[in-house]
């Protein structure tokens, strides 16, 4: 197994007067506990928070915030170390590594067509709870006897929460070596690369550094397909997530409790074309090649009701046709995932910043406020790197 370079440290940058105003902004446009870290080239040059991470304590750079869905970033990642590896291949059906997945309409479903959300098992099991949801060998019997919605390949359609288990279990069938999936990601994805503080299970003692949730209620309105792919039941919000029983789950969707310098950290191996510290996990050209899109990505995605940018290969993209999430803006070259409420973590393929901003106050929907909470923070973000990159060239020069 690679082992991480000794070049990387903890220590904490300076805190630029320009994301200390930026965080204050987000701050004043509703969030209430915020943490934004980012690294360039595989440095860590921005680390901070602000705010509350629970009613009388701060949120500082070690509070662990709960992600959501940037998990999928990770999960995704796990599957193409397989592929790497040739244990996968991306066009291979579902059922070739996991045989009794292959019935009820998934026979023809291939691993593409579930990483770009056009698997056709869009929905969570029926009797889904929160103790169910936690059983992996539940979940995973559920989805084998789960019927297609409609024809894999044919549809965009978000898997909103299901997808982590069935990507997951990929991974674990391709393994052979009895983990459960935090162990996998452990093994063979944070500990190569001295990732800390990124869990998918959250040890006890850990519990006090968690920030505590607000918000994200179950919406009222919306389309009832809508809750068939996240069900009130196990809705994504502070009253399923902020208990003892989430955060020890392995939930492989929207589980993944982190610092942002955690999921920075991780994103920047895929800033860096599949390498960091000197440790390559992937290849440039595989990383390279998550930007393509999914087929038919000017169609509207069933879930969202509006088309979407999402990549063939599980992670979601910037780009100007479809609009790519508003924080990043229309460049192509982003990869990213954004989770439930408003978490989110990015990578800058073209420029080599990785980005994540973790928070605690959900955006029910749309951001509130006329300019996103986040859109501050990334722009300062980005002039703090800016600024770097001059000054690297200057020295060169």
């Amino acid at each position: 197994m690679n082992t991480p370079s000794d070049t990387h440290t903890k220590s904490v940058p300076t805190t630029d007067p320009r994301i200390a105003a930026a965080l204050a902004e987000s701050r004043e446009r509703g969030e209430s506990g915020i943490q934004v870290a980012a690294y360039l080239d595989g440095q860590l040059i921005v680390n901070a928070a602000s705010g509350q991470a629970k009613p009388g304590t701060d949120a500082t750079t070690d509070t662990l915030f709960p992600t959501f869905s940037v998990t999928k970033a990770i999960t995704s990642t796990a599957l193409h170390l397989q592929a790497e590896r040739g244990l996968v291949d991306y066009d291979a059906t579902v059922a070739t590594y996991w045989p009794e997945f292959g019935k009820l309409g998934k026979e023809s479903m291939t691993v593409r067509h579930l990483l770009s959300h056009r698997g056709g098992i869009p929905w969570m099991p029926e009797g889904v709870t929160p103790e169910n949801q936690s059983n992996w060998s539940w979940m995973i019997e559920q989805i084998e006897n789960t019927r297609t919605v409609f024809e894999p390949g044919t549809t965009n359609c978000y898997h909103a929460l299901v997808w982590g288990w069935a990507v997951a279990e990929i991974v674990l069938r391709t393994d052979g070596g009895g983990r459960d999936f935090a162990q996998f990601l452990q093994d063979e994805l944070f500990a190569p690369l001295d990732i800390e503080d990124v869990y998918m299970g959250v040890p006890a003692e850990a519990d006090d550094r968690v920030a505590e949730l607000t918000g994200g209620s179950v919406p009222v309105g919306y389309p009832e397909e809508y809750l068939l792919g996240m069900p009130p039941a196990v809705f994504p919000g502070a009253e399923v997530y902020n208990t003892e029983l989430s955060r020890r789950s392995i939930n492989p969707g929207a589980g993944v409790i982190a610092t942002a310098e955690g999921i920075a950290r991780f994103f920047a191996l895929l800033a860096g074309l599949g390498t960091l510290d000197g440790v390559r996990l992937l290849s440039e050209e595989r990383v390279r090649s998550f930007t393509v899109t999914r087929d038919q990505v000017e169609d509207t995605d069933r879930y969202m009701g509006k088309p979407a940018q999402v990549s063939a290969y599980g992670f979601w993209l910037g780009g100007p046709d479809p609009a790519g999430y508003p924080v990043l803006g229309d460049n192509p070259n982003i990869v990213h995932h954004p989770g439930a409420g408003g978490a989110i973590g990015w990578a800058e393929l073209d420029s080599g910043l990785a980005v994540s901003i973790n928070h605690n106050a959900m955006h029910d929907g749309a951001a509130a406020t006329e300019i996103h909470p986040f859109t501050p923070i990334a722009e300062a973000v980005r002039a703090v790197a800016a600024d770097l990159r001059a000054d690297s060239v200057g020295v060169r020069s």
